[in-house]
C-alpha cells in the first residue's frame, strides 16, 4: 500500500554570482532529503528566466548580483509567482537591505555564514509558511520599525543613505553610471548597485523617474 501523504521534496532555484558559493549551496541542498534542486542561475536574469520556466517552491537569492540586485529579481518574480517563496541569502547584516528585501516580499533574510544544519532548518521552516530574519539582524530592523512606528522615521529620503542620497542626485541629473562612479570613486559595478537599491527604496521602476521625484519632494540638497 502506498502512503498518499508523503510530502512532495521542496523545489529550489539556487542563485549566487559566485559559481564555487552556488554549486556549494546545490551540493548542500539537493542531497538533503526533503529538497530538490531544479536549476541555478548567476545573474538577475537568469533568476527571473529560471524562477518562470520551474516554478520553484522556494528561492535562495543573493542581494548582490552582477546585473542588479536580488532584491530586485526578487520583486519581479514574486509578482509573476505569488506561490513562491524568496529567502535573501548574504554576507552583509545590511538592514536597509533587509528592509527593502521584506517590502520585496522575502520570507527570509539570511547571513551566509550560517551552518548548513541551520540553514536547511530555516528552508524547512520557510516550506512550513513561516517567515525568518537573521539574529544579526533582527533588532537593527525591529528599531528601524520602531522608528517608522512612532512617526519619528517618517521622510522617504530618510530611507537613503547620505551617499545614496547623493547618487539620487547624480542619476536625477542624467547623469550615467560611468559618470556617477567617477564622480564618487566608485566603480560602475557599484553604482549599478546602489542604482537599483535607491529605485528599489523609493519604489520606482525607472531612474528616469528619478528626476522627477527629486522635484516633487523639492530636494535642494542641503543647500537651503
Amino acid at each position: 500500500m502506498t502512503n498518499d501523504q508523503t510530502p512532495h521534496p521542496l523545489r529550489l532555484l539556487v542563485v549566487d554570482d559566485h559559481e564555487v558559493v552556488r554549486q556549494g549551496l546545490v551540493a548542500l541542498l539537493d542531497r538533503r532529503e526533503g529538497f530538490q534542486v531544479v536549476a541555478e542561475a548567476g545573474t538577475v536574469a537568469e533568476a527571473i528566466e529560471q524562477a518562470t520556466r520551474h516554478e520553484p517552491d522556494i528561492i535562495v537569492m543573493d542581494v548582490r548580483l552582477p546585473d542588479g540586485s536580488g532584491i530586485e529579481a526578487c520583486r519581479e518574480i514574486r509578482a509573476e509567482l505569488p506561490a513562491t517563496r524568496v529567502v535573501m541569502l548574504t554576507s552583509f547584516p545590511d538592514e536597509e537591505a533587509v528592509l527593502s528585501a521584506i517590502v520585496a516580499g522575502a520570507a527570509g533574510y539570511l547571513l551566509k555564514q550560517i551552518r548548513a544544519r541551520d540553514l536547511v532548518a530555516a528552508l524547512e521552516a520557510v516550506g512550513r509558511g513561516e517567515s525568518l530574519l537573521d539574529p544579526a539582524v533582527t533588532e537593527k530592523v525591529l528599531e528601524r520599525i520602531r522608528r517608522i512606528a512612532t512617526g519619528t522615521y517618517t521622510d522617504e529620503l530618510a530611507q537613503l543613505t547620505s551617499q545614496e542620497q547623493k547618487i539620487l542626485w547624480l542619476v536625477a541629473e542624467g547623469k550615467t553610471n560611468k559618470e556617477i562612479a567617477s564622480d564618487v570613486f566608485l566603480s560602475d559595478k557599484t553604482v549599478k548597485n546602489y542604482v537599483s537599491s535607491i529605485l528599489s527604496k523609493l519604489n520606482l521602476e525607472r531612474r528616469a523617474q528619478a528626476a522627477a521625484f527629486v522635484a516633487k519632494h523639492r530636494l535642494d540638497r542641503g543647500t537651503g
